[in-house]
């Protein structure tokens, strides 16, 4: 199973967030709650939960801050962030710390959550390992559902054996929501923009802008199949912001539009 805590000011909405979905059937165990975000942070660091719905305006620190907080202690957990509709700009940031998802509280139901979890548990089965860390699937208890093989193509999986390279590679798979550019992955190696870039063209066969938009399209393509979620909230989701430029990508790369890919899919015929 893997393990959720729910962080949430209101008792009623924590109360009623527990109650209308069956998380053992999807594979989730609640541990614990938390009722502020000093709270919530402490639980986090004790039980290291693999998802936290969080709340985010909530008394002593903001949902948008423990994020932050559990990000920059290296703590390996994701977050669907509860809001209101006057938290857009908190939304926006939590989106750039690489919150999972987001859900409006006033339109919150089972379909919208249980899409949420179903989102997180296809993240949660193809992590890759971390070094030092536990392995992508070690949090799962005896008896839980098995790993699937990752959904992405050999190309995105393989190791290069350069180890600047991986650490780019992978830092992209967990970072591909946000913008990346050349000079931030540069700076995550501390080499010139240029070296890198055909460096990483050598070791991988492709540029780097090719196989961010790869990656970006292999995760869409997982939602479009496994969650209810609008075209235009997929593409916010895998890093694009303008519909129109994600439809353009994934019809480059599919030969499909997001929706015929959908259609397909659902009666079988994906291809």
């Amino acid at each position: 199973m893997w393990t959720v805590l729910l962080v949430e000011d209101e008792v009623f909405v924590r109360e009623s967030v527990r109650r209308i979905v069956d998380w053992h059937s999807l594979g989730f165990d609640v541990i614990g709650e938390a009722g502020n975000g000093e709270e919530a942070l402490a639980l986090i660091e004790q039980h290291r939960p693999h998802l936290v719905i969080c709340d985010i305006l909530m008394p002593k620190m903001n949902g948008v801050e423990v994020l932050k907080r559990v990000r920059e202690a290296d703590i390996d957990c994701r977050f669907i962030m509860l809001s209101c509709l006057s938290d857009f700009e908190y939304v926006r940031q939590a989106m750039e710390f690489g919150a999972s998802n987001y859900i409006l509280k006033l339109s919150m139901n089972v379909q919208s959550l249980m899409d949420a979890l179903v989102k997180v548990d296809a993240e949660l089965r193809k992590r890759p390992k971390r070094e030092g860390g536990r392995e992508a699937d070690a949090g799962y208890q005896e008896g839980g559902p098995p790993a699937r093989a990752s959904d992405l193509p050999s190309s995105l999986q393989a190791e290069t054996g350069h180890k600047e390279v991986d650490k780019l590679i992978l830092y992209m798979k967990e970072n591909y929501r946000s913008i990346i550019s050349l000079k931030t992955l540069a700076g995550q190696v501390a080499m010139d923009e240029k070296y890198i870039s055909t460096l990483f063209k050598k070791k991988t066969g492709t540029n780097v802008i090719q196989f961010l938009h790869q990656l970006r399209i292999e995760e869409a393509k997982l939602r479009l199949e496994q969650t209810s979620l609008s075209v235009s909230e997929i593409g916010l989701q895998v890093g694009y912001e303008n519909d129109n430029y994600f439809i353009k990508i994934f019809k480059r790369f599919t030969g499909l539009t997001p929706n015929t890919y959908r259609s397909r899919f659902l009666t079988g015929h994906p291809s």
